[in-house]
C-alpha cells in the first residue's frame, strides 16, 4: 500500500555538508554574543580595560581560525560534488 519512499537520511556527504553550512551561518551571531560579554561585564566592575581588550582580541582571532576552516572545508566538499563526472578531462580529438 506504501509507495517506495526515498530514505529517510542523508548520505554521511551531504549530511557533513549541511552542518557544516548550518555552522558558517551561526558563527556571526555566535562572535556577537562573545563581543557582547565585554559591555555586558562593564557595570559590574572586575576586570580592567587591558584585560577585557585581549579578550576581544582573542576572540577575534578565534573567529578568524574557525571561519578560515569552516570555509575551507565547504569548498573542500562542494569542490567533490560541483565537479561532474569526466570533468577537467582533455578532449583528445
Amino acid at each position: 500500500m506504501n509507495p517506495s519512499r526515498e530514505p529517510l537520511f542523508l548520505a554521511r556527504q551531504n549530511y557533513r555538508r549541511r552542518r557544516i553550512s548550518d555552522a558558517a551561518r551561526l558563527l556571526p551571531f555566535l562572535g556577537v554574543i562573545l563581543f557582547m560579554q565585554p559591555l555586558l561585564a562593564a557595570g559590574q566592575g572586575g576586570n580592567g580595560t587591558a584585560g577585557w581588550l585581549v579578550y576581544v582580541f582573542v576572540v577575534w582571532v578565534v573567529l578568524i581560525v574557525v571561519a578560515a576552516t569552516l570555509s575551507r572545508r565547504l569548498a573542500k566538499t562542494g569542490s567533490d560534488e560541483a565537479s561532474p563526472p569526466g570533468h577537467g578531462v582533455e578532449d583528445t580529438r
